[in-house]
């Protein structure tokens, strides 16, 4: 151990005997394993340590501007969890289907499912009713908590539909007629069952546990301390929604942090820019096509955003000139990138403290407590840094697996704790890590390999492009030629050619766009991942033959 210890570049965190990266940052202390515990409870024994009084805000509807401080938080919590154990007899390891666009009483219902020891399967509420019951399906839920909007894509379960916009609800949160049990709860007990995006294949349930968000909680409460000296709660806009996994771990970690929540139900841009303005927002978190309108859009400047002290950015790589544009932009913002998947309960790196920040292009150094392996694809040998490869990780906050999947659980979950991510990276020799691209969207061009992320940052560069989109066409002389499907600004004629030209310019010659469409808007997930084979059913592949003419 001590030998292995002594190869670890202190820079780098590389091991040059395992060749593994370790975390370079401080250990974080997290609870005994054996401990009985929930995340709700963690995040509320952290919150309990805030020098911020009970009746600070905890939650805000960003348009009725309704409040809900941290004392009421506590109280609906634990009555809404007495009402589901006594009268809705809901029990340890059931699950709870929820579909509902964000509002501030969804965290709440969430702190009192993870109490009880249900796990929570949180869905898109813009899902289609085929859609909903293949997830279903997958998680096989006992009751569901929908809205008026929702409600009617769900089929019969087990228990009657919970509406949450109702005011049936709003009394299950206040009655104080039933007295909560406490439920006795292993970390290894699941919390939730998260959908992936199914942007590479079909969607899986990804299983992961009270331990896994405990852990992600401690390491960013830590990663917190470690940046933010503060005399008053930062302020942080809800724009990512609460089902997916980024949103449904920020939910926990306000309440640790002791943070005011600004909560919008759906992504609005002027909603947005007021939201920031009217709550005075410290802290929000922005999919990369958001940071970069920022950057150029000049409705922004009716608004005054000087509260803001930081932007959040993931969901994709972040090209070294939007990052420029937006610093120039907004001087005193300072701009995080980070990088994280529903498998590993949200992120395993990110950029920490305005020197960190100013490493353009990279999500950051791993958090403390991961390990990774940068894997070379054909050759399954670990490189050293700088060199490109498949990112692989290992550390507390890593999934459990599928849910009815083994064989893509063993397909991700290699041996030894070690999850494949499918994310070709390299890291550099002071332990940053940067995103290249999808392993399996990278073009190939005459046997090169042409990631379409540094295309799309290339393309977003021009002033005159909104938003962009690179995807592989079929050709039979090279294999595949790089199309660039884009978004013209407002008002302006932008040519095919023009656009050619512009990237040929900054790419060496086998990564130039040598097709390109325009569009009006790029179809993206709900949490702003580009949904690259939308794109390749539009333009590239033949129509079902039932609709040829």
């Amino acid at each position: 151990m001590e030998q292995r210890s002594l190869q670890i570049d202190p820079k780098s965190g590389f091991n040059s005997l395992t060749k593994t990266f370790h975390s370079v940052r401080p250990p974080v202390h997290l609870p005994p394993e054996n401990a009985f515990l929930s995340a709700a409870e963690y995040a509320f024994s952290l919150r309990a340590k805030s020098p911020w009084p009970d009746d600070s805000v905890a939650l805000i509807n960003s348009i009725t501007g309704q409040q809900i401080s941290y004392s009421e938080f506590d109280s609906r919590t634990k009555s809404l969890a007495a009402y589901l154990q006594k009268v809705t007899q809901l029990f340890k390891h059931d699950v709870a289907f929820v579909l509902s666009p964000n509002s501030i009483q969804v965290p709440i219902l969430y702190f009192s499912l993870l109490s009880l020891g249900v796990i929570i399967s949180p869905a898109n509420p813009v899902a289609t009713e085929r859609e909903v019951y293949g997830q279903i399906q997958l998680s096989k839920p006992v009751i569901a908590f929908a809205t008026s909007s929702t409600v009617h894509k769900l089929p019969k379960l087990r228990h009657q539909t919970i509406l949450i916009d109702s005011p049936e609800f709003e009394s299950m949160m206040v009655s104080s007629k039933y007295e909560f049990e406490h439920v006795k709860l292993s970390q290894s007990d699941l919390a939730a069952i998260m959908y992936s995006s199914g942007t590479t294949g079909k969607v899986k349930g990804v299983k992961l546990t009270h331990k896994n968000f405990i852990a992600q909680t401690a390491i960013n409460s830590a990663a917190w301390e470690m940046s933010e000296k503060r005399k008053s709660p930062s302020v942080m806009l809800f724009t990512t929604p609460y089902f997916h996994i980024f949103g449904f771990f920020y939910s926990i970690r306000s309440v640790a942090l002791s943070e005011k929540a600004v909560v919008m139900d759906r992504f609005e841009w002027k909603n947005m820019l007021k939201a920031v303005q009217e709550f005075s927002v410290t802290h929000v978190a922005l999919t990369p096509p958001v940071v970069v309108k920022l950057s150029k859009d000049g409705s922004a400047d009716g608004y005054d955003l000087s509260s803001l002290e930081t932007v959040i950015c993931g969901a994709a790589p972040l090209g070294q000139e939007a990052i420029a544009a937006f610093t120039a932009r907004f001087p005193k913002v300072m701009l995080a990138q980070g990088y994280g998947l529903t498998e590993s309960t949200a992120a395993v790196a990110r950029t920490i403290g305005p020197e960190e920040n100013m490493k353009w292009g990279s999500t950051g150094k791993l958090y403390a407590g991961f390990e990774a392996k940068v894997v070379d694809p054909e050759t399954s040998e670990a490189l050293p840094p700088c060199r490109e490869g498949e990112l692989w990780i290992r550390g507390p906050t890593i999934m459990k697996g599928y849910v009815g999947e083994p064989e893509a659980t063993s397909a991700t979950l290699v041996c030894d704790g070690w999850m494949r991510t499918g994310d070709l990276c390299y890291i550099d020799e002071n332990g940053f890590l940067f995103i290249v691209d999808r392993l399996k969207e990278l073009i190939k061009y005459k046997g090169y390999q042409v990631a379409p992320a540094e295309l799309e940052q290339v393309l977003i560069s021009h002033p005159q492009v909104a938003d962009a989109a690179v995807i592989p066409y079929p050709d039979k002389e090279t294999g595949q030629v790089p199309m660039a499907i884009v978004v013209r600004q407002p008002q302006n004629t932008l040519s095919e050619t023009e656009i050619m030209d512009f990237v040929a310019k900054q790419v060496a010659p086998y990564k130039k766009i040598r097709r390109v469409a325009f569009i009006n808007s790029i179809p993206k997930s709900a949490a702003g991942k580009l949904l690259r084979k939308d794109l390749i059913r539009k333009f590239v592949l033949p129509p079902p033959a039932s609709s040829r003419l």
